[in-house]
């Protein structure tokens, strides 16, 4: 590629599992209906709406409805908001649509240990799920909805996982394994994937240790070239008003995945088919603009 010339990425039809917008308790860069409209420009094929706090199908909903062109999806996040681990929640968000059941994140016991707190939303007691978990995977699978594992240790997902695949669950994603909030190994991840055959959700960029925003595309590429394509869904985890655009973000993570030598199929894969599959969309509908 010649110095200096940076090709233009085809994001028609791309597809974003992991997605932050307003109304939230904290600042967000776009709303829902500003997110759907950038999506609708980009030619995205859908967003997935993510909250920490509250469930976000209705807002999806709402917020399809003023912007044609683009498919927004709902989810729910098990924090204390929604009453942790709670069936009941999860089973009314699957109702209403939700694409999403997230396990805790910000809220998770093990989140709170890394920051030296104490307290959150345990997932495990003794090496096995808690009951409350149980109820909630049935539920997961029941409906075919995907299980984002959230932020959890590395020792949890694995508990997870095993209880999730038994219960029947088959849209299993790894939330940003790389992460501080999550730390998991690359042969952690080769276990898993080898053992389990779940997805891992690798995001551009991620909070540091210190309250600012590295990114993940160089830590990404490597896991990917040891992992390979096929285990892989990219997203941006976007929203914050201190990182770009998610039009930016999702162009860059594009650009930067072909700058450094993966095809337009491999991109295509990551970005619009494996998503597309896990949404239940058809085959094809990754690609329409």
């Amino acid at each position: 590629m010649p110095a200096g010339f940076r090709r233009r990425p085809d994001l028609r039809g791309a597809i974003d599992l992991h997605v932050h917008s307003g109304p939230d308790v904290r600042a967000r860069a776009h709303d829902d209906v500003q997110l759907a409209a950038q999506a609708a420009e980009l030619g995205a094929g859908a967003v997935v709406i993510k909250s920490h706090v509250v469930p976000t199908m209705d807002r999806a909903c709402l917020a399809g409805l003023q912007v044609p062109g683009v498919r927004l999806f709902g989810s729910i996040t098990l924090n204390p908001p929604v009453g942790g681990l709670n069936p009941h929640a999860v089973e009314t968000a699957l109702r209403l649509g939700a694409s999403t059941v997230w396990l805790p994140t910000v809220y998770s016991a093990a989140h709170l240990r890394l920051e030296g707190k104490s307290g959150g939303v345990e997932v495990t007691a003794g090496g096995r799920i808690v009951p409350p978990l149980r109820d909630v995977l049935k539920l997961v699978a029941e409906r075919d909805a995907i299980l984002g594992t959230g932020h959890l240790s590395p020792e949890d997902i694995f508990a997870v996982v095993d209880a999730a695949r038994s219960l029947g669950v088959n849209k299993i994603v790894v939330t940003h394994p790389e992460s501080y909030a999550v730390g998991m190994s690359l042969a952690d991840q080769r276990k898993i994937a080898e053992s389990y055959g779940v997805l891992f959700e690798r995001v551009c960029a991620q909070p540091d240790r210190r309250g600012g925003y590295v990114s993940n595309l160089g830590v990404n590429l490597r896991a990917i070239r040891e992992l390979g394509c096929e285990s892989t869904v990219l997203a941006t985890d976007g929203g914050q008003p201190e990182l770009p655009s998610w039009t930016e973000m999702m162009t860059e993570t594009a650009r930067y995945m072909a700058e450094h030598g993966l095809t337009q199929e491999e991109i295509n894969g990551m970005m619009k088919r494996t998503p597309a599959r896990l949404l239940g969309l058809p085959a094809d509908a990754s690609e329409e603009t």
